[in-house]
């Protein structure tokens, strides 16, 4: 069910019999000469929308630019600041709570965020503690990066091994691809496994990966591999969303 799609009846019949709430998240970023600049939002939306249909949840819509500073050096990215981020994730969450949302389930597709929405996170249950009249009722987050499952994590193992790399990985390209497949794009990649290691900001970054990679070899990515990786994710993300919102 994606929230967009609803009326706000269809929301009030929703709520009387759940009130968790899956949030896709992402970032609007390069992802190297083969991976589209939506890929990190994509995966999240994708994955999302997956463990809604799976779960019987409710989908927000997706929070589609991140923390990407570092990726601005190249020609389409997008970021938020830190603390603009923190304000969406906050004014996000603290919209639907009034409505009677209660637990926030945020699918991540984006390494960057994590700091961030975990920073989004803290600032909400401050909130409600320092509330005069004392705690509202219960809201609880939860933040699950999509590529750490642990399903995903095997999968990507046995396909790409070490080429699977940090940035513009196989998988996430995989995935990309097979939402996609109209998308898919090849080019040289230069040396196959692009070089590992670390930057500050973005001319730092662009410096360090030139084409954008880190660590990886997205050329091996396919949507076949896409296809497995889905429907593993979707699997464990929609357990764990169940027990999330059963949980007291």
């Amino acid at each position: 069910m994606l929230l967009h799609l609803q009326t706000w009846k269809d929301v009030e019949d929703y709520l009387r019999h759940s009130t968790g709430i899956v949030v896709p998240i992402g970032s609007t970023e390069q992802h190297g000469p083969t991976g589209l600049i939506g890929t990190d939002a994509i995966c999240g939306e994708v994955i999302g929308r997956g463990v809604g249909e799976a779960a019987g949840a409710m989908v927000a819509p997706t929070v589609a630019v991140g923390m990407a500073q570092h990726h601005l050096a190249f020609a389409g990215s997008m970021t938020l600041r830190p603390t603009t981020l923190i304000a969406v994730i906050r004014d996000t969450v603290e919209s639907l709570a009034r409505h009677g949302f209660t637990r926030f389930y945020f699918v991540n597709g984006h390494g960057g965020n994590v700091a961030t929405v975990t920073a989004a996170f803290s600032e909400i249950y401050a909130e409600a503690s320092l509330h005069p009249a004392g705690n509202r009722p219960a809201v609880k987050c939860k933040l699950r990066n999509w590529y750490d499952a642990s399903g995903v994590r095997a999968i990507s193992r046995e396909l790409f091994g070490a080429a699977e790399g940090s940035h513009a990985t196989p998988s996430e390209v995989s995935l990309t691809w097979y939402a996609y497949p109209e998308a898919v794009r090849t080019a040289p990649l230069d040396p196959p496994i692009a070089p590992s290691g670390g930057f500050t900001d973005a001319a730092d970054y662009r410096r360090n990966f030139p084409d954008g990679r880190i660590g990886s070899n997205p050329g091996l990515a396919s949507v076949e591999a896409g296809k497995r990786l889905y429907e593993t994710a979707v699997k464990e993300l929609a357990e764990d969303y169940r027990a999330f919102v059963a949980a007291p």
